[in-house]
């Protein structure tokens, strides 16, 4: 089940500082990396065998800007450079799937709009039967038309879905050792593209970052580009960063397991508990699926319900009351005047946590106060971030979106199948430290 691209009905708005992605030097990001020292290989001499020599994949990592914000944008975007010569195009940042495609310069029945002109396909085409194909494929049983190529089609739990292409073409890569990477990898050509107006996001494409042969992180590793290690930490006042690799102090950082029940498949983790105020809910033997791809957070049916009536109780006698007219997102209140941020608010509200169990130990908290689970509507409401998964047909997933993981660096460890936070700044310059888990 695809969980990517989970999303609300709101207004995307599109601003100034998504914009300044076409002038983005991703070394801006490397602190005191010069240019002048950073070795650019060519892509006949970043396939040969001398690569392992200049790349250390123990300490080797990739770091990129993140631009978006919950609200009112909707979603975090990166730029990633792709081609001969190498464009640069807008991703949508999402966890919870595997493939990396663009928009296709190809006939299209139903294509949206792109910030940038359409990709351009190389004729470097991935056959059917290569096993990068095989894991986009439904089932392992899968036909081919054309055994010299891949087809597919991916449908997101909101049910945007994209056909297209599997092929393999160059991206520009900037270390941060120094070291720019030719690496021809796959990606999609998405040539037919079907949505609903609220799932419409204006980018070129999607970066899938799961846990599948096809997603970018695990074709990096494949190559011994980097360790099989994703992470993220995403700004409460926009922005922020996703890295590849090490970039972490992992001695300042709370760990939990992969997940079984949904193995292979999410950066998944549980069961876990909710925690109000500090004490047990009643709401327990919750499976977390942790996915950038969804703005907003999802409970199941029973824990969103408890919360409901907790969330009523604390605010009873509170100086805030419902505000139905306000359909920025399924449950608001209004102040005697109009909130401008959180600060103003987040003082009626308790915290809440996720208490991982396993094997009878009670794994470290998962927190998510006020300002990771509230926003400040564009009529100055406040309005509750958590929404009931059953209603989007997530059943009894519990899906951690962009606005439970806010200043905090979330690290996935594929290759230790561990899921780690810790809190953290996120307008800052990731520090780039090799520290053994």
């Amino acid at each position: 089940m695809k969980i990517g691209k989970v999303r609300w009905g709101v207004m995307v708005v599109v601003t100034l500082m998504m914009l300044l992605n076409l002038s983005c030097n991703c070394s801006a990001w490397f602190g005191n990396k010069r240019k002048s020292g950073r070795k650019s290989i060519l892509p006949s001499e970043a396939m040969s065998s001398s690569r392992p020599s200049l790349m250390n994949i123990a300490g080797s990592s990739i770091v990129f800007p993140v631009f978006g914000n919950v609200y009112p944008v909707g979603f975090y975007n990166v730029t990633l450079n792709i081609g001969q010569p190498p464009r640069p195009y807008f991703f949508d940042v999402d966890t919870g799937s595997d493939l990396t495609w663009l928009q296709c310069d190809a006939p299209c029945s139903q294509c949206s709009e792109t910030p940038h002109p359409l990709y351009r396909p190389s004729n470097d085409f991935v056959p059917c039967k290569d096993p990068l194909c095989a894991s986009l494929q439904p089932n392992n049983d899968y036909t081919c038309e054309d055994p010299n190529q891949c087809d597919y089609e991916i449908e997101y739990a909101d049910h945007y879905s994209t056909l297209g292409v599997l092929l393999n073409d160059v991206y520009l890569l900037n270390f941060t050792n120094g070291v720019q990477l030719k690496v021809r990898m796959a990606l999609g050509c998405g040539y037919d593209q079907f949505f609903s107006p609220s799932s419409y996001h204006p980018l070129d494409g999607i970066l899938g970052l799961g846990r599948g042969k096809a997603s970018l992180i695990s074709q990096l590793n494949s190559q011994g580009l980097v360790r099989n290690v994703i992470g993220h930490c995403l700004s409460l006042r926009g922005g922020g960063y996703i890295f590849f690799g090490n970039v972490y102090d992992s001695s300042r950082m709370s760990w939990t397991s992969f997940s079984s029940i949904e193995s292979g498949k999410h950066y998944s983790a549980g069961p876990a508990e909710l925690v109000f105020g500090g004490r047990k809910s009643g709401a327990g033997n919750l499976n977390i699926i942790f996915d950038t791809g969804s703005s907003y957070t999802y409970f199941n049916s029973q824990a969103y319900q408890v919360l409901i009536s907790l969330l009523s109780k604390e605010l009873n006698r509170k100086p805030i009351k419902a505000a139905p007219d306000d359909q920025t997102l399924p449950i608001c209140w209004h102040g005697k005047k109009p909130f401008k941020n959180i600060n103003e608010v987040k003082k009626y509200f308790k915290p809440l946590a996720l208490s991982f169990t396993k094997g009878g130990r009670v794994k470290p908290q998962f927190e998510i106060p006020p300002e990771a689970y509230l926003i400040i509507s564009n009529m100055g409401n406040v309005c509750l971030g958590i929404l009931n998964g059953f209603e989007v047909g997530l059943g009894e997933l519990n899906v951690i979106g962009d606005i439970s993981m806010l200043e905090k660096v979330m690290v996935f460890d594929n290759e230790k199948q561990l899921i780690g936070w810790g809190a953290a700044d996120c307008n800052r310059d990731p520090r780039f430290i090799d520290v053994s888990l």
